[in-house]
């Protein structure tokens, strides 16, 4: 921002990566901050039991123990043993990166009736093979592989 008077001035707001909170803060014109270091790691997921996820290089074949707390939204759309890609912020890991979209079997809903179309509206939970709950469309069934979006939960097609 240029004011009226004065030095110009930059006006942000920052996410702290260690826990997540926003910050505002304001810079002056031209002042230097040290750049942070990111780097993406191939990565896959193990198992998760409770209170951490357990995750090994590709490369390296080293195990490597995360807090749950840290990568638990994530974990809801990866199943074990699959490939992630892990997010290092300064040497440190800081979460999963995500796909737009994936795709899992639904493994319980209510079963579809006849009559139940696209164009029927309406919609109905169902549980897919990670264990989160979706909305879906009434014409889908146990069995079905479905594509959702990560971002938001949401329902995209029939696999």
């Amino acid at each position: 921002m240029k004011p009226g008077k004065g030095p110009a001035f930059v006006r942000t707001k920052l996410k702290r990566v260690s826990d997540g909170a926003v910050i505002d803060k304001t810079f002056r014109a031209g002042e230097k901050f040290r750049a942070v270091r990111n780097e993406v790691r191939k990565m896959q997921f193990l198992y998760s039991d409770g209170s951490a996820a357990h995750m090994m290089d590709m490369e390296t074949y080293e195990q490597l123990e995360l807090p749950e707390e840290l990568v638990g939204e994530e974990l809801r759309w990866v199943k074990p043993n699959e490939e992630v890609d892990l997010l290092y912020v300064d040497d440190s890991p800081s979460g999963i990166q995500l796909p737009a979209s994936v795709e899992l079997e639904v493994t319980e809903t209510d079963p579809g009736l006849k009559g139940d179309t696209v164009s029927g509206g309406g919609d109905k939970p169902a549980t897919l093979e990670t264990g989160v709950t979706v909305k879906v469309p009434l014409f889908v069934n146990v069995g079905d592989r479905i594509k959702v979006q990560t971002a938001s939960g949401e329902y995209i097609s029939r696999v």
